[in-house]
């Protein structure tokens, strides 16, 4: 029943050629990272690095690298997992409630976490300097923990069932820290943060663990959109299929005995450091900002440990794999989230929050002729509430009764379903000066922006486009037409000029260039980029592009706007000016050098020929 460390996931995955191990020495600046990324892209197996420079700890990576070996590695528990969300069981309530208690069965007991009196992660010690110090991207500020396990306990409540884990980037060298600082770099809408307010309201610091490996039922539990009420460290236990073992640390606080390290310390008070930057998951830099800065007084280690890491960079990446998971294991608890929603899918090719595509269902008026979304607006109001999904930035939301075998994750299908649907006079909602994704700079300052909802119901209105008309017209500055999809049209802008907060000058007169009646208005969407070939290339492009790289209230204007009764709209396209802009972080790029001393170990007679 479920792996109880990581040294038996290891023993488990190479068993079975699952894991590949590579014994030549690799280096944890950009190297490690760049293999890691390279054989993901290739489905290849999970990678042992035994020889890491500079380091006397292996790195395990790429364990999560494809979707059938996660299902492996949780195989004994996901069916107990779908059962649970099938009879619709809260699990957090199932250590409260005898029925709920028995809809798990005997899995109920590995809900509760095993106290025991010693542990394997607290018998080594070593120093911050002496972890792998993995740098993944050229600019990166430091090295950084990737794959960190982040516990804290509510002050004035503790144990575990006042617990939060979550995962937390952690930088461990590089800026202005300190040898015993590490920078905790959390994101709004995160459970830590309430504990850490709560410890500042005492004037007090925040006891922190950061846990490094374990069992990989750790790791996903870190991730999970858990039920209020639901520790991370019992789910844990649940997915693992067993009693996870905790053991106290010096600083009062739990962590697993069977983890593979276990910083231990607190967050100082009133304190930040710059921390970052750091190559992000939405495919550009995250910035430095001032973030808080936890002091470490132990760093424990298990004998034999063993640190897994993963890279993340322009999705998809590993981390796809845990959204993917998570969706399987929730996805059937998606209608009694939200009455009347069927289906919701957070787009991992567009950086996750930047766009929520979701299914809904209009019952208000079945008696009358359908005017428009009704009921969908309430449901995208209620989805916009609902933890992470409150970070979603473009939130689009069609009605399952339009077209009833629609998939959700076919997103082609379902923005062509909107796009011929759609009514830019009413069918746009947005909300301003509002909290959007830490790690998305489109918006007026971080943490800070805009959305906007766009629900379409009824017939269909339009035919769209799939060639470009004879002679298409484009105002100076605008050239390469090309179509992403039908019914999108992209065209190439000149390099943007204007003003964080503000739509660029050329935006609002290519608009006015045009009436209406114009044939241009045949596309509903117009996506304006700085690379025309490359935005319309495939779809993945042109979702990266287009929504990583816009804010809603500054970077949408339509062919004759018009507001009314603080309502804004368009008679004719839509236009999206998803240029890149002076505000926003730099994409991602390799290292040329690295990626030739990778392509050297994929060659011929190489430890990754055939694999790369």
């Amino acid at each position: 029943m479920g792996y109880r460390n990581l040294q038996e996931t290891v023993s488990a995955l190479e068993k079975t050629g699952q894991l590949k191990r590579l014994d030549v020495e690799v280096d944890p600046y950009l190297e490690i990272g760049a293999i890691q990324r390279r054989v993901y892209a290739a489905d290849g197996p999970a990678l042992l690095f035994s020889r890491v420079k500079g380091c006397g700890f292996p790195m395990l990576g790429n364990l999560f690298g494809t979707l059938a070996r996660a299902r492996y590695l949780f195989r004994d528990t996901l069916p107990v997992i779908a059962r649970m969300v099938e009879l619709k069981v809260d699990p957090g309530l199932a250590m409260r409630n005898l029925p709920a208690t028995l809809a798990l069965g005997r899995h109920a007991w590995s809900l509760l976490p095993k106290p025991v009196s010693r542990g394997p992660v607290l018998e080594k010690s070593t120093r911050l300097a002496g972890l792998p110090q993995l740098v993944t991207w050229p600019n990166d500020g430091g090295a950084f923990i990737t794959l960190p396990q982040v516990y804290t306990e509510a002050p004035g409540k503790g144990g575990w069932k006042n617990s939060n884990l979550g995962m937390y980037r952690v930088q461990i060298s590089g800026g202005e820290y300190a040898s015993d600082e590490v920078g905790l770099h959390y994101q709004i809408h995160r459970g830590i943060g309430v504990h850490h307010t709560k410890a500042l309201e005492k004037g007090q610091p925040l006891p922190v663990n950061v846990f490094v490996g374990g069992p990989p039922s750790l790791s996903l539990a870190a991730v999970m959109p858990l039920p209020e009420g639901m520790p991370e460290l019992a789910f844990a236990g649940l997915l693992g299929g067993h009693r996870l073992p905790v053991v106290k640390t010096p600083n009062g606080l739990l962590a697993p005995s069977q983890a593979d390290f276990c910083l231990c310390g607190q967050i100082l008070l009133d304190q930040t450091r710059p921390e970052g930057p750091f190559g992000d998951h939405l495919g550009y830099y995250s910035l430095t900002h001032d973030f808080p800065v936890m002091q470490v007084t132990h760093v424990f280690h298990r004998p034999g440990a063993i640190w897994p890491f993963t890279t993340v960079g322009r999705p998809p990446q590993e981390d796809t794999t845990f959204g993917a998971l998570i969706h399987e294991m929730t996805g059937a608890a998606i209608p009694d989230l939200v009455a009347g929603v069927r289906a919701v899918h957070a787009v991992d090719v567009a950086g996750v929050h930047p766009l929520l595509l979701a299914i809904g269902s209009e019952r208000y008026t079945p008696y009358a002729e359908a005017s428009g979304p009704q009921e969908l607006l309430t449901q995208a109001n209620a989805l916009l509430g609902q933890g992470q999904l409150s970070l979603a930035k473009y939130l689009l939301i069609v009605n399952q009764a339009d077209l009833p075998d629609l998939d959700i994750h076919d997103i082609g299908v379902f923005l062509q379903s909107l796009l011929c649907r759609v009514d830019w006079r009413r069918d746009l909602h947005f909300q301003t000066r509002t909290t959007i994704d830490t790690l998305d700079y489109s918006g007026e300052a971080l943490n800070a922006g805009s959305k906007v909802v766009i629900a379409a119901s009824g017939p269909v209105r339009c035919e769209l486009p799939r060639e470009l008309p004879g002679e298409l017209r484009l105002p100076a500055g605008f050239t390469r037409p090309g179509i992403a999809l039908p019914g999108v049209l992209v065209i190439q802008g000149e390099p943007w000029q204007g003003q964080r907060g503000l739509p660029a000058a050329d935006l609002a007169a290519f608009c006015r260039s045009y009436t209406r009646d114009d044939e241009i208005n045949d596309f509903p969407l117009i996506v304006i980029v700085d690379d025309a070939a490359f935005s319309s290339r495939n779809l993945n492009n042109l979702l990266w592009v287009t929504f990583t790289r816009s804010a809603p209230a500054t970077d949408i204007e339509g062919i004759e706007a018009f507001s009314h009764v603080k309502h804004w709209g368009c008679h004719g396209s839509l236009v999206i000016d998803a240029r890149s802009k002076d505000h926003h972080a730099p994409p991602l790029e390799d290292d040329p050098a690295t990626e030739a001393r990778v392509d050297a170990l994929g060659a011929s007679g190489g430890p990754l020929h055939g694999i790369i």
